[in-house]
């Protein structure tokens, strides 16, 4: 099931809108982190850098083959191998990961999903307990170049009700992440 509003403009547009070796610093995405699933890599933009940080593999779900195949010329060219491409629709049917095995998920531009609440269950069922999730998704700002309608466009407070209703705890602050974006970094407590 594609996500509403989440047509891909070029890979060097998307870039430009993401400062993501300072994005990921602020979302604690470093060398103690071990597995790592990301719901939606896109070109990999966050992708590979965060397979440079870890210690353990990155499984980079995406329902688009073309997603993946850019996401695995990126790996490539920068010489990374900890990273296993799954063609899933992980917002119909989940990762498919088994439980508890992960340490990071990470939702990015993506909680503008019908049932974002069932999404994040799912991230949650996949991290072992003190695991982390890390959400980013465009400013509620007309100004912002991309994103998708206001209309669905989730404010900070929305994501964070809905991640603590899914069972996750705050590990912070709400965060600006300039340009265009805003983060939050929350725990699995259970």
């Amino acid at each position: 099931m594609k996500i509403r509003e989440s047509g891909m403009p070029e890979q060097d547009y998307w870039d430009s809108f993401f400062e993501t070796g300072s994005i990921l610093d602020k979302l604690g995405v470093t060398s103690a982190c071990g597995d790592l699933v990301e719901f939606g890599c896109g070109y990999g933009t966050f992708t590979v850098p965060a397979a440079q940080r870890i210690s353990g593999t990155v499984r980079a779900l995406d329902l688009e083959a073309e997603m993946l195949q850019a996401t695995n010329a990126l790996a490539s060219v920068s010489g990374v191998d900890n990273i296993e491409l799954l063609l899933r629709d992980f917002v119909a049917d989940g990762s498919g990961l088994p439980d508890q095995s992960a340490d990071y998920a990470m939702l990015f531009n993506i909680l503008h999903v019908e049932e974002p609440v069932a999404l994040l269950r799912e991230a949650y069922r996949n991290l072992s307990a003190g695991g982390h999730l890390g959400i980013i998704h465009w400013n509620h700002d007309e100004q912002t170049p991309r994103g998708p309608p206001l209309s669905m466009r989730p404010r900070p407070e929305q994501c964070r009700a809905w991640a603590e209703e899914a069972g996750f705890e705050m590990a912070g602050e709400i965060l600006d992440l300039p340009p265009y974006h805003y983060g939050l970094l929350l725990v699995r407590v259970g």
